[in-house]
Protein backbone atom coordinates (compact mmCIF):
# COMPACT_ATOMS: atom_id res chain seq x y z
CA UNK A 1 0.00 0.00 0.00
CA UNK A 2 1.02 3.17 -0.75
CA UNK A 3 1.18 5.69 2.33
CA UNK A 4 0.42 9.06 1.41
CA UNK A 5 2.10 11.66 3.83
CA UNK A 6 -0.47 14.51 2.89
CA UNK A 7 -3.62 12.75 3.46
CA UNK A 8 -5.62 15.34 5.30
CA UNK A 9 -3.61 18.41 4.46
CA UNK A 10 -5.67 20.74 2.19
CA UNK A 11 -2.76 23.27 0.72
CA UNK A 12 -3.65 27.15 -0.25
CA UNK A 13 -3.88 28.57 -3.46
CA UNK A 14 -3.70 31.77 -4.55
CA UNK A 15 -7.26 32.84 -6.60
CA UNK A 16 -6.75 34.62 -9.63
CA UNK A 17 -8.03 38.41 -9.02
CA UNK A 18 -10.30 38.22 -12.49
CA UNK A 19 -10.38 37.89 -16.52
CA UNK A 20 -7.97 37.57 -18.27
CA UNK A 21 -8.37 39.69 -21.55
CA UNK A 22 -8.84 37.47 -24.29
CA UNK A 23 -11.21 38.94 -26.65
CA UNK A 24 -15.30 39.78 -25.98
CA UNK A 25 -16.59 36.59 -26.65
CA UNK A 26 -15.15 34.20 -24.15
CA UNK A 27 -11.87 33.98 -21.95
CA UNK A 28 -9.97 31.64 -19.50
CA UNK A 29 -10.74 33.08 -16.10
CA UNK A 30 -8.08 31.64 -13.08
CA UNK A 31 -9.33 30.44 -10.12
CA UNK A 32 -6.40 28.70 -8.56
CA UNK A 33 -2.79 28.76 -8.52
CA UNK A 34 -0.30 25.87 -7.24
CA UNK A 35 3.07 24.65 -8.11
CA UNK A 36 1.58 21.15 -7.69
CA UNK A 37 -0.97 22.01 -11.33
CA UNK A 38 2.14 22.94 -12.85
CA UNK A 39 2.79 19.58 -15.44
CA UNK A 40 2.17 18.93 -19.10
CA UNK A 41 1.22 16.18 -21.05
CA UNK A 42 -0.64 14.62 -17.72
CA UNK A 43 -3.93 13.21 -17.34
CA UNK A 44 -6.80 14.89 -15.45
CA UNK A 45 -10.37 13.03 -15.11
CA UNK A 46 -13.11 13.90 -12.63
CA UNK A 47 -13.58 11.22 -9.88
CA UNK A 48 -15.95 11.19 -7.47
CA UNK A 49 -16.11 15.51 -7.55
CA UNK A 50 -12.57 15.86 -8.02
CA UNK A 51 -10.09 16.53 -10.18
CA UNK A 52 -7.25 13.99 -10.45
CA UNK A 53 -3.95 15.03 -11.83
CA UNK A 54 -1.10 12.00 -12.81
CA UNK A 55 2.21 12.21 -14.19
CA UNK A 56 3.03 14.78 -17.02
CA UNK A 57 6.35 16.82 -17.17
CA UNK A 58 7.59 19.31 -14.88
CA UNK A 59 9.78 20.80 -17.51
CA UNK A 60 10.45 20.38 -21.76
CA UNK A 61 14.05 19.39 -21.39
CA UNK A 62 14.32 16.11 -23.35
CA UNK A 63 15.93 13.91 -20.76
CA UNK A 64 13.90 14.34 -17.30
CA UNK A 65 11.59 11.76 -16.17
CA UNK A 66 8.00 12.20 -15.99
CA UNK A 67 6.09 12.28 -12.98
CA UNK A 68 4.74 9.58 -11.07
CA UNK A 69 2.63 11.03 -8.52
CA UNK A 70 -0.97 11.76 -8.40
CA UNK A 71 -2.85 15.10 -7.31
CA UNK A 72 -6.39 16.09 -6.62
CA UNK A 73 -7.60 19.33 -7.42
CA UNK A 74 -11.23 20.14 -5.29
CA UNK A 75 -13.33 22.69 -7.22
CA UNK A 76 -15.75 23.38 -4.60
CA UNK A 77 -13.31 24.01 -1.54
CA UNK A 78 -10.31 25.68 -4.84
CA UNK A 79 -7.87 23.38 -2.72
CA UNK A 80 -5.08 20.97 -4.19
CA UNK A 81 -3.68 18.13 -2.79
CA UNK A 82 -0.67 15.17 -2.85
CA UNK A 83 -3.16 11.79 -2.52
CA UNK A 84 -0.36 9.87 -3.67
CA UNK A 85 3.49 10.27 -4.07
CA UNK A 86 5.39 8.33 -7.07
CA UNK A 87 4.52 4.87 -6.70
CA UNK A 88 6.71 3.67 -9.35
CA UNK A 89 4.81 4.28 -12.42
CA UNK A 90 6.07 7.57 -14.38
CA UNK A 91 4.31 8.48 -17.06
CA UNK A 92 3.78 11.00 -19.23
CA UNK A 93 1.92 11.47 -22.89
CA UNK A 94 -0.66 8.94 -21.77
CA UNK A 95 -4.59 8.61 -21.34
CA UNK A 96 -6.77 7.76 -18.54
CA UNK A 97 -9.89 6.22 -18.06
CA UNK A 98 -12.53 6.30 -14.97
CA UNK A 99 -14.28 3.16 -14.23
CA UNK A 100 -16.98 3.24 -11.88
CA UNK A 101 -16.41 6.28 -10.57
CA UNK A 102 -13.53 4.62 -8.21
CA UNK A 103 -10.51 3.18 -10.61
CA UNK A 104 -8.56 5.96 -12.81
CA UNK A 105 -7.48 3.17 -15.39
CA UNK A 106 -3.82 4.42 -17.23
CA UNK A 107 -3.39 3.16 -20.30
CA UNK A 108 -0.01 3.30 -21.83
CA UNK A 109 2.25 6.34 -22.50
CA UNK A 110 6.55 7.59 -22.15
CA UNK A 111 8.19 6.11 -18.81
CA UNK A 112 11.13 7.77 -19.33
CA UNK A 113 12.60 4.86 -21.48
CA UNK A 114 10.40 3.42 -23.76
CA UNK A 115 6.59 3.63 -24.53
CA UNK A 116 4.77 1.46 -23.25
CA UNK A 117 1.12 -0.43 -23.66
CA UNK A 118 0.68 -1.80 -19.87
CA UNK A 119 -2.37 -0.66 -17.76
CA UNK A 120 -2.11 0.64 -14.16
CA UNK A 121 -4.85 1.90 -12.22
CA UNK A 122 -5.06 4.07 -9.05
CA UNK A 123 -8.14 2.69 -6.37
CA UNK A 124 -9.00 5.67 -5.33
CA UNK A 125 -11.48 3.67 -2.26
CA UNK A 126 -8.79 2.48 -1.03
CA UNK A 127 -5.84 4.67 -2.13
CA UNK A 128 -3.27 2.35 -3.79
CA UNK A 129 -2.28 1.57 -6.81
CA UNK A 130 -2.91 -1.65 -8.72
CA UNK A 131 -0.66 -3.05 -11.37
CA UNK A 132 -3.29 -5.10 -13.35
CA UNK A 133 -2.14 -8.41 -15.27
CA UNK A 134 -2.38 -9.45 -19.14
CA UNK A 135 -5.67 -11.82 -19.92
CA UNK A 136 -5.04 -14.74 -22.11
CA UNK A 137 -6.05 -13.27 -25.71
CA UNK A 138 -3.79 -9.74 -25.05
CA UNK A 139 -2.35 -8.80 -28.22
CA UNK A 140 -0.68 -5.53 -26.90
CA UNK A 141 0.46 -2.82 -28.94
CA UNK A 142 4.48 -2.30 -29.03
CA UNK A 143 3.65 0.57 -27.11
CA UNK A 144 1.85 3.79 -27.20
CA UNK A 145 2.38 7.39 -26.35
CA UNK A 146 0.25 10.43 -27.07
CA UNK A 147 -2.37 8.23 -27.82
CA UNK A 148 -6.13 8.46 -27.20
CA UNK A 149 -8.12 6.02 -24.52
CA UNK A 150 -11.81 6.67 -24.95
CA UNK A 151 -14.83 5.03 -22.65
CA UNK A 152 -17.31 3.24 -24.25
CA UNK A 153 -18.51 1.34 -21.43
CA UNK A 154 -17.12 -0.02 -18.09
CA UNK A 155 -15.12 -2.69 -19.27
CA UNK A 156 -13.92 -1.36 -22.84
CA UNK A 157 -11.93 1.14 -23.95
CA UNK A 158 -10.84 2.77 -27.59
CA UNK A 159 -7.84 3.24 -28.00
CA UNK A 160 -5.97 5.30 -31.24
CA UNK A 161 -2.97 6.74 -32.06
CA UNK A 162 0.99 6.80 -31.66
CA UNK A 163 2.16 3.13 -31.48
CA UNK A 164 5.88 1.63 -32.18
CA UNK A 165 8.89 1.60 -29.65
CA UNK A 166 11.59 4.20 -29.23
CA UNK A 167 12.24 4.59 -32.86
CA UNK A 168 9.46 3.38 -34.69
CA UNK A 169 7.40 5.51 -36.48
CA UNK A 170 4.15 3.94 -38.20
CA UNK A 171 2.72 5.37 -41.14
CA UNK A 172 -0.79 4.53 -39.78
CA UNK A 173 -2.75 4.49 -36.59
CA UNK A 174 -3.74 1.16 -35.21
CA UNK A 175 -7.21 1.13 -33.87
CA UNK A 176 -7.33 -0.75 -29.90
CA UNK A 177 -10.40 -2.37 -28.28
CA UNK A 178 -9.08 -2.67 -25.20
CA UNK A 179 -11.28 -4.86 -22.32
CA UNK A 180 -10.63 -4.50 -18.82
CA UNK A 181 -11.96 -5.89 -15.58
CA UNK A 182 -11.77 -4.62 -12.18
CA UNK A 183 -13.18 -7.77 -10.42
CA UNK A 184 -9.82 -9.70 -11.77
CA UNK A 185 -7.72 -6.92 -12.65
CA UNK A 186 -6.99 -8.09 -16.00
CA UNK A 187 -6.54 -6.13 -19.34
CA UNK A 188 -5.90 -7.30 -23.02
CA UNK A 189 -6.09 -5.87 -26.11
CA UNK A 190 -7.98 -6.44 -29.71
CA UNK A 191 -6.52 -5.12 -32.37
CA UNK A 192 -9.09 -3.42 -35.33
CA UNK A 193 -9.12 -3.94 -38.51
CA UNK A 194 -9.39 -0.49 -39.34
CA UNK A 195 -6.92 2.37 -39.36
CA UNK A 196 -6.76 5.69 -39.46
CA UNK A 197 -4.24 8.42 -40.67
CA UNK A 198 -0.51 8.07 -38.55
CA UNK A 199 -1.65 10.37 -36.07
CA UNK A 200 -0.19 11.51 -32.73
CA UNK A 201 -1.58 13.90 -30.05
CA UNK A 202 -5.09 13.79 -31.75
CA UNK A 203 -8.35 14.15 -29.94
CA UNK A 204 -11.03 11.82 -29.81
CA UNK A 205 -14.98 12.71 -29.57
CA UNK A 206 -17.38 10.16 -28.39
CA UNK A 207 -20.61 11.93 -30.18
CA UNK A 208 -23.99 11.11 -30.80
CA UNK A 209 -25.71 10.20 -34.09
CA UNK A 210 -28.86 9.10 -35.28
CA UNK A 211 -27.94 5.65 -35.39
CA UNK A 212 -25.95 5.73 -32.20
CA UNK A 213 -22.26 6.78 -31.29
CA UNK A 214 -19.23 7.22 -33.38
CA UNK A 215 -15.66 8.17 -32.18
CA UNK A 216 -14.24 11.18 -34.47
CA UNK A 217 -10.47 11.65 -34.38
CA UNK A 218 -8.86 14.58 -35.87
CA UNK A 219 -5.70 16.52 -35.04
CA UNK A 220 -1.83 14.74 -34.16
CA UNK A 221 -1.09 15.71 -38.19
CA UNK A 222 -0.64 18.06 -41.10
CA UNK A 223 -3.82 18.02 -41.55
CA UNK A 224 -7.72 19.52 -41.01
CA UNK A 225 -9.76 15.86 -41.47
CA UNK A 226 -11.47 14.19 -39.34
CA UNK A 227 -11.54 10.46 -39.64
CA UNK A 228 -14.03 8.36 -37.54
CA UNK A 229 -12.31 5.07 -35.77
CA UNK A 230 -15.25 3.17 -34.24
CA UNK A 231 -19.33 3.13 -34.29
CA UNK A 232 -21.81 1.69 -31.82
CA UNK A 233 -25.49 1.46 -31.52
CA UNK A 234 -27.14 2.62 -29.33
CA UNK A 235 -27.42 -0.17 -27.00
CA UNK A 236 -23.67 -0.53 -27.51
CA UNK A 237 -22.18 2.50 -25.70
CA UNK A 238 -23.00 2.63 -21.56
CA UNK A 239 -21.50 6.16 -20.24
CA UNK A 240 -23.73 8.71 -19.06
CA UNK A 241 -23.37 11.82 -20.30
CA UNK A 242 -22.45 14.61 -18.62
CA UNK A 243 -24.97 17.08 -17.41
CA UNK A 244 -23.76 20.92 -18.59
CA UNK A 245 -27.07 22.94 -19.81
CA UNK A 246 -25.70 26.20 -18.64
CA UNK A 247 -22.17 25.76 -20.61
CA UNK A 248 -24.32 23.86 -23.80
CA UNK A 249 -26.31 27.55 -23.63
CA UNK A 250 -23.82 29.49 -24.16
CA UNK A 251 -21.68 27.61 -26.63
CA UNK A 252 -24.77 28.02 -28.63
CA UNK A 253 -24.63 31.64 -28.42
CA UNK A 254 -20.95 32.02 -28.79
CA UNK A 255 -21.08 30.19 -32.46
CA UNK A 256 -24.43 31.95 -33.19
CA UNK A 257 -22.49 35.08 -32.55
CA UNK A 258 -20.66 37.02 -35.70
CA UNK A 259 -16.85 36.84 -33.54
CA UNK A 260 -15.87 33.35 -35.17
CA UNK A 261 -14.87 31.75 -38.42
CA UNK A 262 -16.00 28.60 -39.98
CA UNK A 263 -12.38 27.53 -39.94
CA UNK A 264 -11.04 23.53 -38.50
CA UNK A 265 -8.14 23.40 -36.92
CA UNK A 266 -5.57 22.28 -38.95
CA UNK A 267 -2.10 20.93 -38.37
CA UNK A 268 -2.57 21.39 -35.06
CA UNK A 269 -1.70 18.64 -32.16
CA UNK A 270 -1.40 18.33 -28.71
CA UNK A 271 -4.52 20.29 -28.25
CA UNK A 272 -7.49 19.44 -25.48
CA UNK A 273 -10.78 18.59 -26.45
CA UNK A 274 -13.42 17.81 -24.01
CA UNK A 275 -17.23 17.33 -25.44
CA UNK A 276 -20.26 19.27 -23.90
CA UNK A 277 -23.78 17.82 -25.01
CA UNK A 278 -23.88 18.11 -28.89
CA UNK A 279 -20.30 20.48 -28.75
CA UNK A 280 -16.50 19.48 -28.77
CA UNK A 281 -14.78 22.26 -27.38
CA UNK A 282 -11.02 22.30 -28.30
CA UNK A 283 -8.22 24.56 -27.42
CA UNK A 284 -4.24 25.57 -27.56
CA UNK A 285 -1.82 22.93 -28.91
CA UNK A 286 0.88 23.10 -31.26
CA UNK A 287 0.70 23.82 -34.88
CA UNK A 288 2.45 21.86 -37.35
CA UNK A 289 2.00 25.01 -40.18
CA UNK A 290 4.34 27.16 -38.52
CA UNK A 291 8.44 27.08 -37.84
CA UNK A 292 8.54 29.70 -35.32
CA UNK A 293 5.64 30.66 -32.52
CA UNK A 294 3.92 27.63 -32.81
CA UNK A 295 1.73 27.51 -29.08
CA UNK A 296 -1.42 28.57 -29.90
CA UNK A 297 -4.65 29.67 -27.80
CA UNK A 298 -7.56 29.42 -30.09
CA UNK A 299 -10.95 28.41 -29.31
CA UNK A 300 -12.74 25.95 -31.30
CA UNK A 301 -15.96 24.60 -31.62
CA UNK A 302 -16.87 21.42 -33.38
CA UNK A 303 -21.29 21.50 -33.84
CA UNK A 304 -23.36 18.34 -34.35
CA UNK A 305 -26.22 20.17 -34.57
CA UNK A 306 -25.99 20.52 -38.47
CA UNK A 307 -25.69 17.91 -40.90
CA UNK A 308 -22.43 17.77 -41.49
CA UNK A 309 -20.93 19.06 -38.27
CA UNK A 310 -18.93 22.45 -38.94
CA UNK A 311 -16.05 23.70 -36.71
CA UNK A 312 -15.89 27.40 -35.23
CA UNK A 313 -13.03 29.14 -34.61
CA UNK A 314 -12.52 31.81 -31.87
CA UNK A 315 -8.68 33.78 -31.83
CA UNK A 316 -7.64 34.72 -28.75
CA UNK A 317 -5.33 37.95 -28.06
CA UNK A 318 -3.89 37.12 -24.82
CA UNK A 319 -0.46 35.38 -25.66
CA UNK A 320 -0.35 34.24 -22.08
CA UNK A 321 -2.59 31.51 -22.57
CA UNK A 322 -0.47 30.08 -24.76
CA UNK A 323 -0.51 26.44 -23.79
CA UNK A 324 0.39 22.73 -25.17
CA UNK A 325 0.04 19.57 -23.55
CA UNK A 326 -3.06 20.64 -21.13
CA UNK A 327 -6.50 19.35 -20.40
CA UNK A 328 -9.90 20.37 -20.29
CA UNK A 329 -12.25 18.79 -18.02
CA UNK A 330 -15.83 19.21 -17.01
CA UNK A 331 -17.23 19.16 -14.23
CA UNK A 332 -20.56 20.68 -12.57
CA UNK A 333 -21.64 23.26 -15.80
CA UNK A 334 -18.14 24.51 -15.96
CA UNK A 335 -15.03 23.60 -18.17
CA UNK A 336 -11.52 23.59 -16.28
CA UNK A 337 -8.07 24.42 -18.08
CA UNK A 338 -5.13 22.03 -16.43
CA UNK A 339 -1.48 23.05 -16.85
CA UNK A 340 0.32 22.33 -19.82
CA UNK A 341 3.38 24.59 -20.99
CA UNK A 342 2.98 27.87 -21.87
CA UNK A 343 4.05 29.96 -24.40
CA UNK A 344 7.69 29.11 -24.64
CA UNK A 345 6.66 25.69 -24.82
CA UNK A 346 8.77 24.80 -21.68
CA UNK A 347 7.24 26.36 -18.72
CA UNK A 348 4.36 24.65 -17.09
CA UNK A 349 1.81 26.74 -16.02
CA UNK A 350 0.85 26.46 -12.43
CA UNK A 351 -2.82 28.05 -12.93
CA UNK A 352 -6.36 25.99 -13.35
CA UNK A 353 -8.80 27.80 -14.71
CA UNK A 354 -12.89 28.26 -15.99
CA UNK A 355 -13.95 28.71 -19.38
CA UNK A 356 -16.23 32.20 -19.23
CA UNK A 357 -18.35 32.92 -21.68
CA UNK A 358 -20.82 36.51 -21.35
Amino acid sequence: RVVNPLAGVALPLQVGAGTMATGSSWAWKPIARDALLARAYHSCDVVRGKLLLFGGLKSGEPKEPPLGDMVAFDPTLLTAETVAPDGGYQRSHHDAAVLADRWLCVVGGWDGAHRVSAVCCWDTERGQWERWAEGPSNDPPVGLSSHTCTKVSEHELRVVGREGGLRTQRRFASIYTLRVNPATKTYWYKEEESRTASRAGHSAMLLRNTGGYQLVVFGGRDSSDCEVAGRWGKGKIHVESIHAPKLTEQLSRLVGSENGSRQAPKGLRHQSCTVVGPFAVAFGGETLTRGRDTICNDLYVYDTRCSPPSWFCFPCSDRGQKRVGHRTCLWNDKLYLVGGFGPDGKTPCPEICVLEIP
